[in-house]
C-alpha cells in the first residue's frame, strides 16, 4: 500500500467545538478596528474634528493631537489585550509585512511603563535592505520609512496567545521613493479626484469637493486537506501542482457552481466570516465556484484604499482559518491543470462626496450627458492604455489562467451591453431618438414576483465589462494585490477625464454646451470603437478579429511588463505624480526578477519530484511488469501456458510504453537542468524571454509524460496525492 493510500484512510473532518451561539453581526462588526466611531469615543472633540479636517481637506494635525490619538489608540488596543504594535505595510513582494514593537518603555531602573507617542504612530523605521527595490537604492542603503495612513483604520490581529495592534502605513526608501503598493494607490486616487472634480464642474456640479474610486474584489480560492498538501512538494513550494492528471469527474457536469456547501467548508466560512467582520471587512457573499473544491467571497463596495487593505487582510485570514480546519487555502491562479483557475474580479467605480455614483447611467442614459462623457472617457482610457492594464495583471501565476476557459484572454476589450451600445451607435450616427427599455421581466406565473431587469447583461468572458453602475476588471489573478490595477485604472481615467474636459471646453467656445458635449462624445465613440466587443472573448474567432482591429494580445508576462517602461506611459505617470521614471523602472525590474525566480523554483521543484518520487515509483512498477512478463514467458515456454492471441504482445507493449515514458521524463528533466545552467548568467530580459519560450514548454513536456504514467501505474506504486482525492475532500 502506498503512503498516499495510508493518508486517504486517515482523512476526516476535524472535530470542532460547539459554536458560541448566535450573535448579530451588527453587534460586533468592526470591534477590532480603531475606526471613526472608536476614535470619536476615545479622543477629545477638538482633536477628533482636527482629524476629520485632515481627512477631508488635507490640513495636518499637530504633534500634540497625534500624541493624543496615539495614547488613545494604545489604551484601546491594550484594553483588548494587545501588547505589541506594528506598522503594517504592503511591499513590492505582493504580500504584507510587519515588524512588531512593544509598548513598553523604561521608567526607572528595572521598571517599565506602556507608552505610545504620536511620533511612533506617524513614522516607523523598518530595515529596507532585504525588500526588493529594483535598483532604486543600493544594498548598503538599508534605511526605509513607514508612515501612517490615517485614512485606513488601525486594527488588531489575534493569535492564540496574544494580540497585536496593526497600523496601516506606506513604505518609502530613504530618498522618498515608493517601495510599496499603497502610496501609488493613494496618489492615483488624489489624481482621479482632482480630474473628476474639474470635470463635474463643467456639468454644473460646483459643490463637489472630492471624488474617490470604489471597488469590491471578488476573491476566488481552493481548499484542500492539509494532509494532501504536505505530501505535495509542488504545492508546498510553488502553490500549484506541477504534475497531475485531471480526475474522470471534474467540473464537466457543472454541479459544483452555487451547489450546496459541504459542512466542513461551511464551518470554515462561518469562522472566517466572524473573523472578517470583527476587522470591519464587509464580506457579503460566499458560494461554491465552478471547479471542485473552489469557492468565492465577495465584499460590499468600499473606498479603494480601504478595500485594498481589507482584501490583503482577507487573504491572510483565509489561510490562517483554513489551517484550523485541517485544510489549506490555495490562492494560486492555476493550482490544478484542466479545471478553472482562480481570479479576483475587480468591480470598480467612482463616487463623489455627495454619495453619487458617477457610473450610474440613470433611467435614460441617452440624455444623461455627464454619464455619457464619463463613459467615453473610460473607453478612451482603456483603448489608449490597454497595455498598462495588461501589465498590471502580469505575473507568473496569471500566465497560466489568462486565455483559459474560465478567464479572458490577454486581449483587453470592453463590454457595454445591448442598450449602451445602442445609445452610442445612435449618437455616433447623429440620430435623436428614445431608447426603449423593458425593465420588468414577466415570468408568466402569477405566484412568482416580477423581476427587475438590469440595464446590461454580464459578459463573463469580457476582461473589462460594464455591469450596471460599475466596471468589472476580470483579468486579475486571485493571489494578486489589487492596489496596482486600481492605481493604473485611476491614473488612466484621470488622464482621459482631463482630455475630454479640455476638448469639451474648446468645443463649447463655438457652440452651445450640450451640442459641444455630444460632438466630443460622438468623436470618441468613433475613435474607440475597436475596443468594444460584445461577443465571446474565449473564441478563436475573437483573437483573429482583435488582431484585425490592432488590439494587442501579449500572453508573456515578461513582454507585457515592458509597458511600464514605455516613454509615453512613464510620461503619463510622471504627469500625475504617481510614479517617477525611477520607480517605474524599479517595478519593471522587480516583477521581471520575480517572474524568473518563480519559474526557476518551479523547474527545480519539478526536477526534484521527478527524481525523488515519480521516476522511482515508475521504476518499481516497471520492475513489477518485467517480473510478470518473465514469469508469463517462463510459464508459456516451460509449462505450456496457453494465451489469447496478442496477450503476450500486450504485456510487452505495456512495459515498453512505461519504459519509454520514463526515458522521456528523464531526458527532458536533464535537458531542463542543463538549460537552467546555460542561462544562469545571461541578461534578465533575455532570460525571462527564454523561460517563456523554452523552459515552460520543457516543463509541460515532462508533465505530459508524468501524467501519462500516473494513469497506468497502479495506486500501490504512486505516492503523490491525485486530483480525484485532493479535489473531492471528505
Amino acid at each position: 500500500m502506498s503512503i498516499r493510500q495510508d493518508i486517504l484512510r486517515c482523512i476526516e473532518s476535524k472535530e470542532l467545538p460547539q459554536g458560541k451561539g448566535f450573535k448579530k453581526v451588527s453587534s460586533y462588526f468592526g470591534e477590532n478596528t480603531f475606526g471613526i466611531p472608536a476614535m470619536k469615543k476615545h479622543i477629545s472633540k477638538k482633536t477628533f474634528e482636527a482629524f476629520l479636517g485632515w481627512m477631508n481637506s488635507g490640513k495636518q494635525i499637530s504633534l500634540e493631537q497625534a500624541n493624543e490619538i496615539a495614547e488613545s489608540m494604545k489604551d484601546w488596543a491594550m484594553g483588548k489585550g494587545a501588547t505589541y504594535y506594528t506598522h503594517w505595510f504592503q511591499p513590492m513582494t505582493g504580500l504584507t509585512a510587519e515588524k512588531h514593537d512593544s509598548f513598553i518603555s523604561f521608567n526607572g531602573p528595572g521598571k517599565v511603563i506602556e507608552q505610545f507617542s504620536g511620533s511612533k504612530l506617524i513614522k516607523g523605521e523598518p530595515d529596507a535592505s532585504s525588500f526588493p527595490s529594483g535598483g532604486i537604492r543600493t544594498t548598503f542603503e538599508a534605511r526605509g520609512y513607514t508612515a501612517w495612513d490615517p485614512s485606513s483604520p488601525a486594527f488588531i490581529i489575534e493569535s492564540k496567545l496574544g494580540k497585536t495592534l496593526c497600523i496601516p502605513t506606506i513604505f518609502v526608501s530613504y530618498h522618498g521613493y515608493a517601495l510599496d503598493k499603497k502610496l501609488p494607490l493613494l496618489k492615483s486616487d488624489e489624481a482621479l479626484s482632482q480630474a473628476a472634480v474639474k470635470f463635474l464642474k463643467l456639468f454644473g456640479k460646483k459643490n463637489v469637493k472630492k471624488v474617490f474610486s470604489t471597488c469590491g474584489p471578488e476573491q476566488e480560492y481552493f481548499l484542500i486537506d492539509k494532509n494532501y498538501y504536505k505530501m505535495r512538494q509542488d504545492l508546498l513550494l510553488t502553490g500549484r501542482t506541477l504534475v497531475g492528471v485531471s480526475s474522470p469527474k471534474d467540473q464537466q457536469l457543472e454541479d459544483q457552481y452555487f451547489g450546496s456547501i459541504k459542512e466542513r467548508v461551511a464551518n470554515f466560512m462561518y469562522e472566517l466570516g466572524e473573523e472578517a467582520y470583527k476587522l470591519g471587512i464587509p464580506v457579503m457573499t460566499r458560494h461554491n465556484e465552478v471547479a471542485p473544491h473552489q469557492y468565492e467571497f465577495a465584499p460590499i463596495f468600499e473606498e479603494s484604499n480601504i478595500a485594498t487593505d481589507h482584501n490583503a487582510l482577507l487573504m491572510e485570514l483565509m489561510k490562517k482559518v483554513a489551517l484550523r480546519h485541517n485544510m489549506v487555502c490555495l490562492l494560486h491562479e492555476k493550482p490544478f491543470a484542466g479545471i478553472n483557475g482562480s481570479g479576483k474580479h475587480l468591480n470598480w467605480s467612482m463616487s463623489d462626496d455627495k454619495c453619487d455614483n458617477l457610473l450610474n447611467p440613470g433611467s435614460t442614459p441617452e440624455s444623461n450627458l455627464q454619464f455619457l462623457a464619463i463613459l467615453v472617457s473610460i473607453l478612451r482610457a482603456v483603448y489608449k492604455y490597454s497595455d498598462l492594464l495588461r501589465a498590471s495583471v502580469a505575473h507568473a501565476g496569471n500566465e497560466h489562467r489568462l486565455g483559459a476557459n474560465e478567464a479572458p484572454p490577454a486581449i483587453i476589450s470592453v463590454f457595454l451591453g445591448d442598450e449602451l451600445n445602442q445609445v452610442l451607435d445612435i449618437i455616433e450616427k447623429g440620430k435623436k431618438t428614445e431608447i426603449s427599455r423593458q425593465d420588468i421581466m414577466n415570468l408568466g406565473i402569477s405566484r412568482l414576483p416580477v423581476v427587475n431587469r438590469d440595464m446590461t447583461d454580464r459578459n463573463r468572458t469580457s476582461p473589462f465589462a460594464f455591469t450596471g453602475n460599475k466596471f468589472e476588471f476580470r483579468a486579475l489573478g486571485s493571489s494578486q494585490n489589487i492596489a496596482t490595477p486600481i492605481t493604473v485604472i485611476n491614473t488612466i481615467v484621470a488622464d482621459s477625464l482631463d482630455f475630454v474636459r479640455t476638448k469639451i471646453e474648446q468645443a463649447a467656445k463655438s457652440k452651445d454646451f450640450n451640442t459641444a458635449v455630444l460632438s466630443i462624445v460622438a468623436d470618441l465613440i468613433r475613435d474607440t470603437k475597436n475596443i468594444r466587443f460584445e461577443g465571446n472573448n474565449y473564441s478563436e474567432e475573437w483573437k483573429k478579429e482583435a488582431q484585425k482591429r490592432g488590439l494587442p494580445n501579449e500572453p508573456s508576462t515578461a513582454e507585457a511588463l515592458k509597458a511600464l517602461i514605455k516613454n509615453e506611459n512613464i510620461a503619463l505617470f510622471e504627469r500625475y505624480k504617481i510614479f517617477s521614471k525611477e520607480e517605474l523602472r524599479s517595478r519593471y525590474k522587480i516583477w521581471l526578477e520575480l517572474y524568473i525566480k518563480i519559474l526557476d523554483i518551479e523547474a527545480k521543484t519539478l526536477n526534484e519530484m521527478v527524481n525523488s518520487s515519480i521516476v522511482p515509483n515508475a521504476f518499481d512498477y516497471q520492475g513489477l511488469l518485467a517480473g510478470n512478463l518473465r514469469s508469463i514467458v517462463k510459464l508459456k515456454d516451460g509449462a505450456g501456458l496457453k494465451l489469447a492471441d496478442g496477450a503476450l504482445e500486450d504485456l510487452k507493449a505495456h512495459l515498453s510504453d512505461v519504459t519509454e515514458k520514463i526515458y522521456y521524463i528523464r531526458k527532458n528533466s536533464q535537458a531542463m537542468m542543463k538549460f537552467l545552467e546555460e542561462v544562469s548568467g545571461i541578461d534578465e530580459e533575455e532570460k525571462a524571454k527564454r523561460f517563456f519560450t523554452e523552459l515552460k514548454p520543457l516543463m509541460e513536456h515532462i508533465r505530459r509524460h508524468s501524467d501519462m504514467l500516473e494513469v497506468v501505474i497502479s495506486d500501490e506504486h504512486w505516492d503523490l496525492p491525485k486530483y480525484r482525492e485532493m479535489l473531492f475532500v471528505k
